[in-house]
Order: structure tokens, then sequence, then C-alpha cells
């Protein structure tokens, strides 16, 4: 579990809030209405908010970019609050229910990035390599508030098959060929 809390950054000449950073905790963290404890996002308006409330990615994917970029990644370096494993985050599916800890998160849509991450990065040019990388995690929105902690399983409870992926969905949303 990674949380964040806003914080105002320089981009180019301005500054701008962001609450990409997000740090690993201990313990158990409450996941209630459309946060987790601990956790806010700085821009409600493309963040955040009832289908936006988690944000999963999944702890290969990290290595996978790990590689790629010749560092290791930790959790929470692509902003999310859920670093998983063993579960095929790019495949989950629109819809797709996962029980976590004491919660029951569903599969809303993929993260398509922002400058924020770019910034993040610190690596020009990061917004088309993460889109043409086809890793996008995923955001969930919450079914059933409760508790989760690190550790906790990740088990798929409810999977529609026909819907799309995650991956589906970014390449339709960003127009990339398959």
């Amino acid at each position: 579990m990674n949380v964040g809390r806003p914080r105002e950054i320089s981009v180019g000449d301005e500054l701008v809030r962001t609450s990409i950073w997000k740090d690993p905790v201990a313990g158990r963290v409450a996941v209630r209405g459309v946060n987790l404890a601990g956790d806010d996002q700085s821009d409600r308006t493309v963040h955040g908010g009832d289908r936006k409330a988690v944000y999963a990615y999944a702890r290969e994917d990290l290595d996978w970019w790990g590689d790629r970029l010749g560092q290791p990644l930790g959790s929470g370096t692509f902003g999310e609050n859920l670093t998983t494993e063993g579960i095929d985050v790019t495949g989950a599916r629109v819809g797709e229910r996962w029980r976590v800890g004491t919660t029951l998160l569903e599969v809303t849509q993929p993260r398509l990035p922002c400058f924020k991450l770019e910034a993040r990065m610190d690596r020009p040019g990061f917004i088309e390599e993460f889109i043409d990388g086809g890793r996008p995690g995923a955001y969930l929105r919450i079914v059933d508030e409760g508790e989760v902690g690190a550790g906790d399983a990740v088990r798929v409870v409810s999977r529609p098959e026909d819907a799309p992926s995650m991956a589906e969905v970014m390449r339709r949303k960003t127009k990339r060929a398959e």
C-alpha cells in the first residue's frame, strides 16, 4: 500500500500541485469513500473520485520498466496505491472485481499518463514511452469499504470475459495498434 499528499513541483517555469509521489505504508489502511486513509489527489477533475479511487500497478510491470530504464523502481513509483504481485493488472477487465483485505474493489479503467508522470520520472518523452509500453495499470472503484495492508492477497472474485482489458482500453483511447 502506498499513499501520498499533494505537493508543489516545478514543471518548466510553472509550479504545479501533484500527488503522484506515493510512499509505502506499514500496517492496515482504511479504504473508504473515494480514497485511502493518508492519500489524496491534487486535481480531482482527472484523478480520484468514484471511478479512480485506487490505482493498482503490478510489481512485475515495475520490474519490466526497471529493466528498460536501467534502475530498480520501488513501490509507488508510478503513483500507484496498490502494488500487486502475481496478478495480471494489464489483462484485468473492466468490471472485474478484486477482494483485497476486507475491501471489494472493481476495475474501471486504465491510467492514461499525463505530464505529472513524466515529471515524476524526470524523463522527457516518458508519456509516449509509457503508452508504448502498454502496461497502464488499473484504476478501481471501492465497492465495499474496509482495510488493506501490505501482503494482503488480491483475489479475483468475478471477471466479465466479454469486457475489454486495461491494455485494450488503453490502445483504443490512445489509438495504438495491437
